[in-house]
């Protein structure tokens, strides 16, 4: 009798969200859709588990080998890491991301979409291997140098998650980035209830691109010309009309939501907020609302950085991996407060952000690591204490 008891005991199945669960959900989107050739008996799912726990704690391959006991050597990483092919990683890079996206979009529904630019800055030189995807930019971070990616971005409540990451490449135009941003939306079965840019997209060829495809977009207006200028000054929500400059110059459709500071950032009085919309009817305070969601983006972004292996390669195609996996890891924690954390309740199904915070999840990951691979038992001196 007392053995019922006990096996129903250890057999009886945990609820709780287990390190290694995590840990396996991230490696698996890599393992599944990229191919490392090796021989030996090292694994492509080794190596990729290795660059996971990088991610996870900020740390460089160098750094990684310092601290776990079974981890492929340093070397051995470099050598089978620079197998990647970079056509491979722009293939693969939306399939890798939207691993578990399954969880949290579903095909046919329509959301909310973010285009935008974010740079990783580079300290070291410029030769003929990266020379096409270093670009110069605004003094940031003491440099003017970066490498920089084109992310496709769900902005929808809940749902925030990375779809697409390319790598910028000179020579390639805004609407290529854009074109190559929809035909994924397209080909995951997603509709776009609004395309949200920022004002690196106020261009004539953007705006005659989306009205061409028949997209809804939303972009902030630029106020560099007195026109604009005297179009955004008035007390009440409107829609106006702006002609832009130039030859064939496109009239624009401008929706003007007006809000009142109240002191907020030093401003008082009516603030006159325009927007450049297209095949969209909305009213203009929804436009601002919406267009709002997008600065979620910028919350990615952080989180982003928190799970970015540390590199001072100048090789764009690993530092192209690693930007890849730095979003990787958000979005699956998204999938798993999705799958675990969201509340059994009338009305909209909504996640607790609360119950597995993103700095327990990098923790479980880390856990997880070092569980597998083991921590070094000891460091060798250079001294004894005298």
């Amino acid at each position: 009798m007392s053995l019922t008891k006990k096996t129903k005991a250890t057999c009886r199945k945990s609820n709780d969200l287990k390190p290694k669960e995590c840990c396996v959900h991230v490696t698996a989107a890599l393992d599944q859709h990229l191919t490392i050739p090796i021989q030996g008996n090292l694994t492509q799912t080794e190596v990729f588990g290795t660059v996971v726990g990088m991610a996870a704690m900020n740390q460089s391959i160098h750094s990684i080998t310092g601290v776990l006991e079974h981890v492929p050597c340093e070397t051995s990483l470099r050598y089978h890491l620079k197998k990647l092919d970079m056509d491979e990683l722009e293939e693969k890079n939306t399939a890798i991301l939207t691993h578990m996206a399954d969880r949290v979009l579903k095909p046919g529904n329509a959301y909310q979409f973010a285009i935008d630019y974010t740079n990783d800055p580079y300290y070291g030189k410029t030769t003929d291997e990266n020379e096409s995807y270093i670009l110069r930019s605004k003094r940031k971070q003491s440099t003017n140098e970066f490498y920089s990616y084109v992310t496709l971005y769900v902005t929808t409540r809940d749902r925030q998650l990375t779809l697409a990451v390319y790598p910028v490449q000179q020579g390639i135009s805004k609407i290529g980035y854009i074109a190559r941003c929809l035909d994924q939306i397209t080909e995951l079965g997603l509709t776009i209830e609004v395309l949200c840019l920022d004002r690196e997209f106020y261009t004539k060829k953007v705006f005659g691109f989306l009205n061409q495809v028949q997209v809804p977009f939303i972009v902030p207006v630029k106020k560099q010309s007195n026109r604009m200028k005297e179009l955004l000054k008035g007390t009440k929500s409107r829609y106006a009309e702006y002609r832009m400059s130039g030859r064939s110059p496109p009239t624009l459709t401008i929706a003007i939501a007006v809000k009142y500071a109240m002191g907020k950032r030093g401003k008082h009085g009516a603030e006159n907020l325009g927007y450049v919309v297209g095949n969209l009817d909305w009213h203009p305070l929804r436009v601002h609302r919406i267009y709002r969601s997008r600065f979620s983006i910028e919350s990615s972004y952080r989180m982003r950085n928190q799970v970015k292996p540390r590199t001072s390669t100048r090789n764009p195609v690993l530092r192209y991996l690693y930007a890849i996996i730095s979003f990787l890891l958000k979005n699956i924690w998204i999938a798993l407060l999705w799958m675990y954390f969201s509340p059994v309740k009338q009305g909209p199904r909504t996640i607790d952000r609360r119950a597995f915070r993103f700095d327990g999840f990098r923790l479980m990951i880390w856990e997880a690591t070092r569980a597998l691979m083991g921590m070094v038992k000891g460091i060798a001196v250079l001294r004894q204490p005298g």
